[in-house]
């Protein structure tokens, strides 16, 4: 029976069923990338994020052989002997700056800039609800996550490739492995810093979804940042290490060596996986419970 013959004999007008499956999260998903990545500031961000490698690899160029000095990361004196260093150097490098202030403008400017700017409401006014909302919104930060730390070794291991010898890579354990094997523990550095940033992204997600300026929640994570960092690095105060944010990030240099270390970079994942709980769940519990509609 068609539509017109159920309404002449006074059958009720069927309702439009509502949206379901993961349609609509992909759609939302698809819109939350497009406007992150669409930012002429986020853009910015992503070309810093590469151009220090560069910039690292010209410098170390141009200083000739032993131009670390012995200062610095381990990998900077390694980097003239073989290029694929410089993607470990650049890692070491950008994250004790650069990278957490990307990711403290991503994820502060989440929650806290679609309020400023009004269009939290908006948002709500969709039948999406908040925890998906809230669920895209973290999505969007892992994917620049993704992508800012892929970029830093990609262009990296290009400058490398270009300034200086490429072979069969010598570990920090003294092994020397394959490049195809080097590569591979680039990859799993690579995914490690990710995850590392993920976290801290959720931290930010939170503190995102106490204030509704954006400016405000971009500086506090920068100060947790500065602040763990600070505290790891004072001997009195050794037994908070462990527990901080930042403790765990350059542990990757237990992938460069043989046997891996792999208590090590399980303590570092767990807690990177730890943090993104704790503070994930207080983003959701605060937003889902939160007046931000007024």
């Amino acid at each position: 029976m068609s539509t017109a013959e159920r309404t002449a004999a006074g059958w009720p007008a069927q309702q439009p069923r509502p949206a379901g499956g993961a349609g609509p999260w992909v759609r939302f998903l698809r819109s939350e990338l497009r406007l992150i990545f669409g930012r002429w500031r986020n853009l910015a961000l992503l070309a810093v994020v590469a151009g220090i490698p560069v910039l690292i690899g010209v410098a170390l160029k141009l200083s000739g052989p032993g131009g670390g000095g012995g200062g610095g990361p381990a990998f900077l004196d390694q980097v003239a002997g073989n290029g694929v260093f410089l993607a470990f150097a650049s890692l070491t490098v950008l994250l004790t700056l650069v990278l957490p202030l990307t990711m403290a403008v991503v994820s502060g400017d989440s929650m806290a800039g679609e309020a400023s700017h009004g269009t939290l409401r908006y948002l709500l006014a969709v039948p999406a609800g908040r925890t998906r909302l809230l669920a895209v919104k973290y999505g969007v930060i892992v994917t620049f996550a993704l992508c800012a730390t892929f970029i830093v070794s990609a262009v990296a291991l290009a400058a490398g490739a270009v300034l200086f010898p490429v072979g069969p890579v010598t570990l920090l354990s003294g092994t020397t492995v394959s490049l195809a094997a080097g590569l591979l523990r680039l990859l799993f550095v690579t995914l490690y810093v990710t995850a590392a940033m993920a976290a801290l992204g959720a931290i930010g997600l939170a503190i995102s979804t106490l204030t509704e300026h954006a400016i405000g929640a971009i500086a506090t994570l920068m100060i947790l940042v500065v602040t763990s960092e600070v505290i790891d690095n004072v001997p009195q105060l050794h037994a908070a290490g462990p527990y901080l944010p930042t403790h765990w990030w350059l542990s990757f240099d237990s992938l460069l060596r043989v046997p891996v270390d792999t208590s090590t970079l399980l303590r570092g994942l767990l807690s990177f996986a730890v943090y993104a709980v704790l503070f994930g769940s207080f983003a959701w519990a605060r937003f889902t419970s939160a007046d931000v509609t007024s």
